[in-house]
């Protein structure tokens, strides 16, 4: 994305109706990033466990179609401006980091502990979508 999409993307989302708990603009990008560190490393924890086929694959999917998903919300929501995807996007993110979590949990605790951070900011933010797509249909 380039300066002046940026510009005009972060000018249409701030004239968007938002519900009043919506967060101020400046906290997404520290949130996120301490959120992505997180997902870096016990995803890529999962990872080499499949790969050194001490996990099977089927750990791993769930953490494959939820960083799909993560990474498709900004295209959907400032890319292509909608709402709707962008909120039916959020609550995939969403259930894919539970299955996730519910997935690994057995097998590598500390991974599912550590992404309770993650699964509480993308829940607030699924509320927060779903409000946003709601006050601006």
């Amino acid at each position: 994305m380039n300066e002046i999409t940026a510009l005009s993307s972060a000018q249409w989302y701030a004239q968007l109706a938002k519900p009043f708990f919506a967060p101020p603009a400046w906290l997404f990008g520290p949130v996120w990033s301490v959120i992505y560190v997180i997902i870096a490393i016990s995803f890529g924890y999962v990872l080499v466990q499949v790969l050194r086929k001490r996990l099977p694959y089927s750990v791993f999917r769930p953490f494959v179609f939820n960083l799909v998903f993560n990474l498709s919300f900004m295209p959907l929501q400032f890319g292509l401006r909608s709402n709707l995807w962008a909120s039916v996007d959020i609550v995939l993110t969403l259930l894919t980091l539970i299955w996730a979590m519910v997935n690994i949990w057995p097998r590598a605790r500390w991974v599912a502990l550590v992404n309770i951070g993650y699964l509480l900011w993308v829940s607030f933010a699924t509320v927060l979508q779903l409000s946003v797509t709601w006050m601006n249909r």
